[in-house]
């Protein structure tokens, strides 16, 4: 699979939990780490951590594997999760403002994402 379509599959899952504001970084020319950065947020701890689990959730689901890591889950004020080619970042919104990762990489093309508007279950992006 594509980085580019694991990221927007990666950001159905979190629109599917409700998650604000998600945004597709390609920092592909930038670091060698990782191709895209999702991001996205909730409005409280709970909601933090129901969204890194349900991206967790959604994408063992789909291939059967398990991200390559994660971080910060159990606080919910900022959870990472490492999916090799993309590294999602689901911060409580007081903290996405604080550190803002959108300024940190400005100079990172953002990737043209919607939501998907359609029934659950039928999303813009999937793994098969």
């Amino acid at each position: 699979m594509e980085a580019r379509d694991l990221a927007l599959f990666l950001a159905d899952r979190l629109s599917d939990k409700k998650g604000i504001e998600i945004t597709i970084l390609d920092v592909q020319e930038l670091v060698s780490y990782t191709d895209f950065f999702v991001i996205a947020s909730g409005k409280t701890e709970r909601q933090v951590g129901a969204l890194a689990e349900g991206v967790m959730d959604g994408y063992r689901a789909a291939t059967g594997r398990k991200p390559v890591g994660s971080e910060g889950i159990e606080r919910g004020q900022w959870a990472l999760i490492d999916f090799g080619d993309v590294v999602v970042h689901v911060f409580r919104e007081p903290e996405r403002a604080f550190y803002d990762l959108e300024g940190l990489w400005e100079d990172a093309p953002r990737v043209d994402y919607h939501p998907p508007e359609n029934t659950p279950g039928q999303h813009a992006a999937s793994l098969h």
